[in-house]
């Protein structure tokens, strides 16, 4: 593979300008570049220099997403392929369908461990392909796959984009999400959208709205299924950001009674094929939402399995939320000076995903009402490594 500019950072950037509300102008303007450089990069029509790519990157407080895409090795073999099967898409062949099957479960498995800006390119770049499919000539069957690839490809594009703080964005897709599994008939992907918008108004405080959402989720997916299980979850937490333990136990409960003979998927990692695994950990973070004495066994119990040698592990997502769990359970235990560590190794684990923050400044906040000294290291921690645009001093739900 050669090493050249990644064709998606024209479009890259003109995302993050527009996201910043500005025009070329107002863009060279800050960025000392002529309005036609700017617009030759946005077109592809002139390669960016490194140099310029990260001059863009602060401007545009871009993070390091545009100055990644220059340098980076570009794969012009899979370029190739995909161009020969985009041709050979006319009569969209069996091998066609298959590969971007494929796709959708290499992309759904590979969202608990990539970054949500690096994979978002990728989705959109899929689900556009397969706009594209559908707009050509496709018997019913082959429709009907498009239209469930589809919709897989846009509920993820939104929980993306709730992992980036895009309300209005994640929005848009969880309804294009839905109207694909309509014409589809599949309950499933309905099932995952309802869930997945419960999981975004959970986070934003609003518990009722977010138990009547998993609710629904779980009459909506079929019984037992992965979306079904992870709706149960959710209605779990739910009850625990209410402070109703009994109602906690209840649904976990439920939890564990469905998941009890299910079998180790295939791709543990995949997004939408529920883990047994998982149970523990939603049961941790769930437990210490409730403010239950047993939540800090099961948290230990939990982070001694995603991270034995304290290096992340397999799931360095996953194991950034356990340690926040561990931390809340640690204050409500007493212990705040080992709560202030746990707490230190999630934020700067760097995997504490925007949507998610509101964790770890929960946390920050009850560790604070300690009095503990250990606390002003941790606020400081906080301050650096918080998303942008993030406050340190928010809570959970603001």
């Amino acid at each position: 593979m050669a090493a050249s500019v990644d064709p998606r950072f024209g479009a890259i950037l003109r995302e993050f300008r527009e996201r910043r509300g500005l025009s070329l102008r107002a863009l060279g303007q800050r960025a000392h570049r002529s309005k036609s450089h700017l617009h030759e990069l946005e077109a592809g029509l002139k390669a960016p220099t490194t140099d310029t790519a990260r001059h863009l990157d602060q401007v545009l407080d871009a993070e390091g997403a545009l100055a990644r895409l220059v340098g980076a090795p570009v794969d012009h073999a899979a370029e190739a392929a995909e161009l020969r099967l985009r041709v050979a898409a006319s009569d969209v062949s069996n091998d066609v369908l298959v590969r971007i099957e494929q796709g959708v479960d290499d992309l759904a498995s590979a969202y608990p461990t990539m970054a949500p800006m690096d994979l978002l390119p990728l989705v959109r770049r899929h689900l556009a392909y397969v706009g594209r499919l559908l707009d050509g000539r496709v018997t019913l069957a082959q429709q009907r796959r498009l239209l469930v690839a589809g919709g897989w490809l846009a509920v993820l594009r939104a929980t993306v984009h709730i992992d980036l703080q895009q309300g209005a964005a994640a929005a848009a897709h969880l309804r294009t999400a839905i109207d694909l599994a309509s014409h589809a008939e599949h309950p499933e992907i309905r099932g995952w959208c309802l869930e997945t918008r419960a999981w975004e108004v959970l986070t934003q405080g609003d518990y009722r709205l977010a138990l009547d959402l998993s609710r629904r989720a779980q009459r909506v997916a079929p019984t037992g299924s992965s979306a079904h299980i992870q709706a149960t979850a959710q209605e779990a937490r739910a009850w625990a950001r209410m402070g109703d333990i009994r109602e906690t136990r209840r649904a976990l409960d439920r939890v564990e009674r469905l998941t009890a003979n299910l079998p180790l998927p295939e791709r543990a990692e995949h997004h939408y094929r529920y883990d047994p695994a998982k149970a523990a950990a939603y049961a941790a973070t769930t437990l210490s939402w409730a403010g239950d004495p047993g939540a800090e066994h099961v948290a230990r119990a939990v982070l001694a399995e995603l991270d034995p040698d304290s290096d992340g592990g397999a799931r360095p997502r996953r194991s950034a939320s356990a340690r926040l769990d561990l931390g809340l359970a640690l204050v409500a235990a007493g212990q705040p000076e080992e709560a202030t560590a746990v707490a230190a190794q999630a934020v700067t684990s760097g995997r504490v995903v925007p949507s998610n923050w509101w964790r770890a400044t929960e946390l920050l906040t009850r560790v604070e009402q300690t009095g503990v000294p250990e606390a002003a290291m941790l606020r400081e921690l906080c301050e650096d490594h918080a998303p942008r645009g993030r406050q340190t001093a928010d809570g959970a739900g603001s």
